[in-house]
Parts: structure tokens; sequence; C-alpha cells
């Protein structure tokens, strides 16, 4: 693994971390050693430990006394548990963008969601996915809903749903396409056609 040269140290480790438990270099209830992982990206312990916080925040990983941080048992609550909030603020978001949403931005990442699918790329239909929601949550010029939005860790989430609960993915160009539509309509029940899509992501768990 190479050294981290560039500030900030700290979200260049998260990003580290982020990959690890996509990966499943981590599995649910392994440990993650700081000591290691500081002396892999050579830096100190200490952005290392600031790092494993955030993770923790976004309850990705557990810490205890004594024992250290651990990957969190991931459970299909968990995934419902995020979604729901993810819905209720893309609603709002999509709410306030309706005025101002570049529909051709949007279809811009419905495109590559298209080349994503055709080549079997799992992970490239997550992040262009992500980015067309991330695009609907800036345009709604909300500063606050946008960083509650970011909290959230969606693109890890969106990972995890596939690695471990085998979650078929929504993140695909026909179910993005209706909205893009509804968004060139100035549509206003564009923000209940978004909340269902995102609470979609959560399908096959049962509602709550």
């Amino acid at each position: 693994m190479t050294s981290l040269v560039r500030a900030p140290l700290r979200d260049q480790i998260r990003r580290v971390l982020l990959d690890g438990l996509v990966s499943g270099r981590w599995q649910p209830g392994e440990r993650i050693v700081e000591r290691r992982i500081a002396a892999e990206l050579e830096v100190s312990q200490a952005p290392v430990r600031e790092a494993l916080r955030e993770l923790e925040s976004l309850r990705l990983i557990e810490s205890t006394p004594n024992k250290g941080a651990r990957v969190r048992a991931f459970t299909e609550a968990d995934l419902r548990e995020v979604y729901q909030v993810r819905a209720g603020l893309e609603e709002t978001a999509a709410a306030l963008a309706l005025p101002s949403v570049d529909p051709e931005a949007l279809a811009g990442h419905v495109t590559r969601l298209h080349e994503a699918a055709r080549g079997g790329d799992t992970a490239g239909q997550v992040e262009h996915g992500v980015a067309f929601h991330r695009e609907i949550v800036r345009s709604s010029g909300n500063r606050v809903l946008r960083e509650v939005w970011e909290s959230l860790g969606v693109e890890v989430w969106t990972h995890l749903s596939v690695r471990l609960f085998r979650v078929e993915l929504h993140e695909n160009a026909a179910d993005h396409e209706p909205i893009v539509e509804a968004f060139r309509r100035r549509d206003p029940a564009t923000p209940r056609m978004l909340r269902d899509h995102v609470l979609g992501h959560a399908a096959p768990l049962p509602p709550a």
C-alpha cells in the first residue's frame, strides 16, 4: 500500500478505510487495528483515530474501551433506516430543486449508468447512480440538507447493501429515466416519485 503524502490526511485515511469496508477487506465483527493501519500508510495514529471516529458516526464501525474498533454487524434494519432517512431528505431536495435543476445534467448521469450496465460494472452503477442523486441534492441550494445527506455515507451503504445482503441494485438507467422526464416537466409529483424510488433501494426488505 502506498504512503499518503497530501493533506488532509484524515480524509485520505477515511477513504482507504471505506474502500476496505466496501471491498470486504474487513468483514463484520472484524477488528480494525489502528496501529497497523498507521504503519501501512506511514502516518501517525492520530489521523487514523480521527478517521475511525468519523466512520463510527456513520454507524459503520463500533468502538469498545480497551478493545478498539470493529466493523459493525450490519442488519437489514440498519439498511432500511438509512434509506428511510435518505428518502425524506431527497424528497425535500427535489421539491427545492424542481425549478432550477438541470435535466440535461441528470440525463448525463443516466447515460453513464447505461454504459456501466452494459459493461457489467457494478461499482460504476453505484458511482453514477449516487452522482445522479447528488446532483439533485446539490441543486436544492440547501447547504444543511446537502451536508446531512452526505453524512449518511450513501455510496458506502449502497455498496454494502449489494455485497452483504445481495440486494438487487436499483441504481440503473431504467429506474432513473422517469425522474429525469419528471424534472423536465417540472412535475409537482417529482418529489414523491424520487422518495418512492429511493425507498425501492431497500427492496426486497419488508416495509417498516
